[in-house]
């Protein structure tokens, strides 16, 4: 396992600048309440979030610009930013499951505010342990992280850009090109509805005789015409994209297509009006394909996604014994200083909060989990239980989502993945309680909720954790700014989940909270007895078959849970970076010789070599993609929220999409080449 303990930051360990300072306080905490907010509505809305990693660090350099605020105040800003969106998903992907369920008929402001925070400092407390395992100790590419840290060394990095360019040879237009296409191409697809976002396809490939008779069988393909989603693909690589890739073949090609010809496929329901609406989004407007698509998709979210939620949970758990000289190195510094020994003296960029004070604070938790678990269920011996296993749980959770956000990035980490492991063992823990049945839904998901919350939280702030080791934040100011952006963003997403749920109603097709909608299928399913086990199992067995041959578990199982839109475009993004590793090796001789990282490569400003000049050039074109979709995201969330309706058709044509996003593709590919293509010439 690499470490990364000599890794020299943009600002140096020994320089020390302005950072926690008020208006970079102020800032992150206003950030964290916008985009959670927004994120709020667009998860209820439309069951994802959109990470505001990227979006928080520009929304932090636009507001401290004319206060002339450091690279590491607007790094701090963006922590606010990237705590109000994490909660805002651990929210939104539990709570409004007990209005589907009954249990409560509104949303209640207190309990949802609570949970929130408790949930909210559980994360960041156990983060700060995870953050050395995760980031300085692992070869994890964080790819937003290296995007940030991109945008802010090229932006905000300086007063001295023009000369670093001169030296170095690398244009920052490559980032506002980046930024621009994929903002224009997001609007146009989102936003105006000109051209579609999400393609599917299907084919039937004939009948035959599986099981109790002939069925149909049918392929599924589609794509997500994500600029992004390229961008993180070129960022992480080909080895990690085309492990998430077998993972969508494994479940999309192979397994549901077995599925549908053993059971045949599902017909909707179409006398529901939102999934009516799916199925004509499905089928571009063609019911009869709408209808086999929505098939494919139920046979997916019934069963294969269970596959990888089960593998998950075991490549979690190796993934976290792996790391555990690493974490134990953290408890056995943390027990040294609540003995009161001499703790070594550590450089400025690796200085965390007082962990006496941190595992102490954990500790103390307990009691309000406890309390409100009891206030809930009315069961204290129960919930005295529970409220020991949330901590613990917690800090599990919180490992393998934030393994998943440095794998993949926030935006494509199923967070909703680690919840529903989460709420399968709550709820077998309550079985086992002898608690079934209506009256224990609530329980199971309030007790998920408080983890749900920590594990989102975990995700975004290591991946801010990791911009911050590479432009050299202070990792105890950055921890300070998280704490402040959840105490800022919870009262808020309770009003606003609140105010939602009056407004539209959870469960409408105006707020169809489709995640949550799923949490409330699986507690249901368990604690009456019609959970689909068999393909919950086949997940762990899967994960120790990969263990044994030694290929990366959790690539494969979120290639598995995620729908298979979102694989494709991440392949295509490993592809393209394969070409541009392949051209520099033929032309410079070994890419691997005189290795240098993404992550200094995405900071570094002067002596760039040709070769890491090509890596330089499309990192900062990839951190301009994935910035332009995410800011371009959060903008046509406000514009929804805002009740302004931009759209064109109803069924945005699928032809000019494909070519666009083909088109910035080859961009990708040529941009960094284009000066070998220019000398061959």
């Amino acid at each position: 396992m690499t470490s990364r303990d000599d890794f020299k930051s943009f600002i140096p360990a020994s320089k020390t600048i302005p950072e926690l300072t008020l208006k970079a306080v102020l800032v992150g905490a206003i950030l964290a309440i916008i985009l959670g907010a927004a994120n709020a509505y667009l998860g209820l809305y439309a069951g994802m979030t959109v990470s505001a990693v990227i979006p928080g660090a520009v929304m932090a350099f636009a507001l401290l610009k004319p206060f002339k605020g450091t690279i590491l105040e607007v790094n701090l800003g963006m922590m606010g930013a990237a705590a109000g969106e994490a909660l805002a998903a651990g929210v939104i992907f539990t709570i409004p499951a007990l209005v589907l369920l009954g249990t409560w008929t509104e949303i209640q402001y207190f309990e949802t505010t609570v949970i929130a925070l408790l949930g909210g400092i559980i994360g960041v407390l156990w983060m700060i342990p995870l953050r050395r395992a995760l980031i300085t100790k692992t070869d994890l590419p964080f790819p937003e992280g290296v995007a940030v840290a991109a945008v802010l060394t090229t932006t905000v990095g300086g007063d001295t850009e023009s000369e670093a360019e001169a030296k170095s040879g690398v244009s920052g237009i490559w980032l506002v090109v980046g930024v621009l296409v994929a903002a224009l191409f997001k609007f146009i697809q989102v936003g105006m509805k000109a051209v579609s976002g999400t393609i599917h396809g299907i084919v039937n490939i004939g009948r035959y005789n599986i099981g109790s008779g002939a069925n149909p069988g049918y392929l599924y393909g589609g794509l997500a015409t994500s600029p992004a989603l390229l961008g993180v693909g070129w960022i992480i690589g080909p080895r990690i994209a085309s492990f998430v890739f077998v993972g969508g073949l494994l479940g999309w090609v192979i397994l549901a297509p077995l599925i549908v010809l053993a059971t045949g496929l599902p017909a909707p329901p179409l006398s529901d009006p939102q999934i009516y609406s799916d199925v004509m989004n499905l089928g571009a407007g063609n019911l009869e394909t709408g209808k086999f698509i929505w098939g494919f998709f139920n046979i997916w979210g019934s069963y294969i996604r269970y596959i990888g939620v089960g593998a998950m949970v075991v490549g979690g758990l190796y993934t976290i014994f792996k790391l555990r000289s690493n974490l134990a190195s953290g408890i056995r510094e943390a027990i040294v200083g609540i003995k009161g020994g001499q703790v070594e003296a550590k450089k400025r960029t690796d200085r965390d909060l007082n962990f006496k004070f941190v595992f102490l604070a954990i500790g103390a938790l307990t009691i309000p989990v406890f309390l409100l678990y009891g206030m809930i269920s009315d069961n204290w011996p129960v919930s005295a239980f529970m409220a020991v296993f949330a901590i613990l749980f917690a800090f599990i959770a919180s490992a393998i989502a934030g393994y998943m956000a440095g794998l993949l990035g926030s935006s494509n980490n199923p967070i909703s993945g680690v919840t529903v492991s989460v709420l399968l063992i709550t709820t077998l823990i309550l079985l086992g309680f002898g608690l079934s049945g209506t009256g224990a839904f609530g329980v199971a998901i309030l007790i998920a909720a408080v983890i749900c919350c920590a594990a989102a939280i975990s995700g975004d702030v290591l991946q801010s954790m990791a911009c911050g080791q590479m432009v050299g934040a202070t990792p105890k100011n950055q921890q300070i700014a998280e704490l402040i952006g959840v105490l800022a963003a919870a009262p808020i997403l309770a009003f606003v989940v609140q105010a939602l749920d009056k407004a539209y109603h959870i469960g409408s097709p105006d707020l169809a909270a489709p995640q949550a909608f799923l949490m409330a299928g699986i507690v249901e399913g368990v604690l009456t007895g019609e959970m689909v086990w068999p393909f919950v199992f086949a997940g762990p067995v899967l994960a120790f078959v990969l263990i044994l041959i030694d290929l990366p578990v959790l690539p494969v199982a979120i290639g598995i849970y995620l729908p298979f839109t979102l694989s494709v475009p991440i392949f295509s993004g490993g592809i393209v970076r394969h070409i541009t590793n392949k051209f520099i090796e033929r032309k410079y001789g070994n890419a691997e010789e005189e290795e240098i990282s993404d992550w200094e490569l995405a900071i570094k400003q002067t002596g760039v070599k040709p070769k890491e000049k090509v890596i330089r050039t499309g990192l900062l074109l990839t951190a301009g993609l994935i910035a332009g979709e995410a800011l371009m995201g959060v903008t046509v969330a406000f514009l929804i929220i805002g009740g302004f309706n931009l759209a064109i058709f109803d069924f945005p044509p699928i032809l000019p999409a494909i070519l666009i996003w083909l088109f910035i593709a080859v961009l990708l590919a040529y941009i960094p080449l284009r000066e070998i293509f220019v000398k061959e010439e």
